[in-house]
């Protein structure tokens, strides 16, 4: 046999070797586009009243016995009035099924922060305290009311459902730092002892969740508009409405009580597509940020989107294979799979606007219109600037924005100041060792020169 057709049969073998080897191996994951899903409408204007002034909350503490405990507000920055002036702009006073007025939380518990001196309503709070069992709070409230209610047995029965329920749910919402949120966990608490169906109260409950609390970071509320998806893992499909309803789980009686809040949804959910992100307040660097404009198309555009008049945003799933950041949220909190099975038979998926969830082994690449305000970054709330997300050595393993009671923002790093204790200690400080905490991945941006980070975050004051 001539040495050409040797060298030919053995190269043709190695083809077949290698064909074969390939054919073998596991596809590489890629990026999941969402399609879009259609969403009722209303009027923004009487959303915006229904977030603010609404009772989509029935239960919680006598106005009388709050104003007692708490004293009258003094910030006033909703200026709302009537009863509504004297409380926070994180409570609203309502009438609960009896007649009584009760003061009872409402959505800006989560979705609005105080920056400065200036209430954003959208802006995910970041003075969310969840590192305290309540259960003890809740128990001396109890007292407290049948104390003070002076025998009027309307006053605590107008409490009895809030005390009831957040009795239950308090111990499984212990977090292990301030700031970060236990909101996902508290949908699957509520769930599992409500009835899927009815939505009646159960005191005992009927899903086995779990025992990890796996901390998230409030998106802005102004994001929701450009997504087909709802939630980190975009696993929200179908109706937006129902999701908004979540917190209605709280106090909520029957599915009658239900369908009434259910008909005010579609106004919210038209105000919040109005909600626009502040702008940077301080002056860019026009050069610098025209520079980061050409890195940012050039490294970020393909999963972030496009900004501007011409800007269109993607809607795709990122696998974790690829964003590499803790996995915990999507492998846990979003995949309980009682929880999902629960939701997708219950009252929320049914009628002619159901939602369901939809799991995915990954994170949904975020919007980024007004990232500059929306620190600490990533799903867990887990790096404290801007400059950290893109250079993922400057990422402390321990890290502390509290100066007191306070926090300062860092507009040159974007994001808070902060301090790097050499080791964890007590709940202001984040540590990124514990399961859920994790700051790794997203490391696109360690290729870039010190200088282009600066030019891309310049870019990033713009959004």
């Amino acid at each position: 046999m001539k040495r050409s057709v040797v060298i030919g049969v053995a190269f043709t073998f190695l083809l077949f070797i290698l064909s074969a080897w390939l054919s073998g191996m596991k596809e590489a994951p890629s990026p999941v586009y969402i399609p879009p899903s259609g969403q009722r409408s209303g009027d923004p204007g009487l959303g915006y009243r229904y977030v603010v002034e609404g009772d989509y909350l029935k239960s919680g503490i006598p106005y009388d016995l709050y104003l007692m405990a708490y004293g009258k507000d003094k910030k006033h920055y909703l200026q709302r009035d009537s009863l509504n002036e004297n409380i926070p702009y994180n409570f609203t006073a309502v009438k609960a099924s009896n007649g009584v007025v009760v003061v009872v939380p409402n959505c800006l518990q989560c979705h609005a922060q105080v920056f400065g001196d200036k209430l954003i309503v959208g802006l995910g709070s970041t003075d969310v305290d969840f590192t305290h069992n309540e259960r003890s709070g809740v128990t001396a409230m109890r007292n407290w009311l049948k104390t003070f209610s002076g025998g009027h047995s309307g006053k605590y029965e107008a409490a009895a459902d809030f005390i009831k329920v957040t009795s239950a749910v308090a111990p499984g919402l212990v977090t292990h730092v301030r700031g970060v949120n236990a909101a996902d966990r508290l949908a699957a608490l509520l769930a599992a002892h409500r009835d899927p169906v009815t939505l009646r109260w159960k005191d005992t409950p009927a899903l086995e969740i779990p025992d990890a609390v796996i901390p998230t970071d409030v998106p802005a509320w102004w994001l929701l508009k450009k997504k087909h998806a709802m939630f980190y893992n975009g696993f929200g499909r179908g109706d937006f409405g129902k999701f908004l309803m979540a917190s209605n789980l709280l106090t909520v009686t029957d599915t009658a009580e239900a369908n009434v809040v259910d008909r005010n949804i579609p106004n919210v959910l038209s105000w919040l597509l109005t909600l626009e992100p502040p702008k940077y307040p301080y002056p860019v660097d026009k050069p610098k940020a025209t520079r980061g404009k050409y890195l940012f198309e050039t490294y970020c555009e393909n999963c972030h989107g496009s900004y501007g008049p011409q800007g269109g945003y993607p809607n795709l799933l990122i696998p974790e294979a690829i964003v590499g950041t803790d996995s915990l949220l999507y492998a846990s909190n979003f995949q309980y799979p009682q929880f999902i099975d629960w939701f997708n038979n219950s009252w929320f998926s049914s009628g002619p606007y159901p939602a369901q969830l939809t799991p995915f082994n990954g994170y949904i690449a975020p919007p980024l219109d007004g990232i500059w305000i929306t620190a600490p970054y990533f799903h867990n709330g887990s790096v404290p600037t801007l400059e950290a997300v893109l250079n993922s050595k400057e990422r402390p393993v321990y890290w502390n924005r509290y100066q007191g009671n306070k926090t300062v923002y860092d507009y040159d790093a974007v994001g808070f100041r902060y301090t790097t204790p050499d080791k964890p200690g007590g709940s202001s400080v984040y540590n990124t060792t514990l399961p859920g905490y994790g700051n790794y991945g997203h490391t696109f941006g360690d290729e870039l020169t010190a200088g282009e980070r600066k030019d891309l975050i310049e870019y990033l004051k713009t959004l």
